[in-house]
């Protein structure tokens, strides 16, 4: 077999091309859950913070020549420990998470709801006794 032809055949089968579908998909969902906590989300928890909720430019100079005000600025001075940053992409981080978790809850509820409807369509067990008259049709036939 040719490199090109067991190529192909790699790329034909399902689970190459499901990952690749779930990559680009996850790749739109994160826009929109990204768009969703910067657009909606952190407006709302500034609002009630007082709009004091960005660490970023929280951070302790690991040199003396640093004393610039600003992150970025102190960046160029030299070395800094910017811990701020973190904290802030760690809040963001949490509230993304608990985002993702409403979104996947109401999914599974949905779909949940899918299959209670479908397990209601599904035709209901004959009664007993033509159960019972089957299985006594289906003996004396294997007999």
């Amino acid at each position: 077999m040719s490199m090109v032809s067991e190529f192909r055949s790699f790329i034909a089968k399902g689970n190459v091309v499901d990952l690749a579908v779930g990559i680009i998909i996850g790749a739109a969902f994160t826009g929109i859950v990204k768009s969703l906590v910067d657009d909606i989300v952190m407006p709302i928890v500034g609002a009630i913070t007082g709009g004091g909720f960005d660490f970023s430019n929280y951070f302790l100079p690991l040199s003396s020549a640093v004393t610039a005000p600003s992150l970025a600025a102190a960046r160029e001075q030299g070395a800094v420990f910017a811990y701020g940053n973190f904290i802030t992409v760690l809040i963001n981080f949490v509230i993304l998470a608990f985002i993702i978790f409403l979104m996947v809850k109401a999914v599974n509820k949905m779909r949940l709801a899918d299959e209670k409807k479908s397990a209601d369509e599904t035709p209901a067990p004959p009664p007993a006794d033509i159960q019972l008259l089957t299985e006594i049709r289906d003996l004396l036939k294997a007999k």
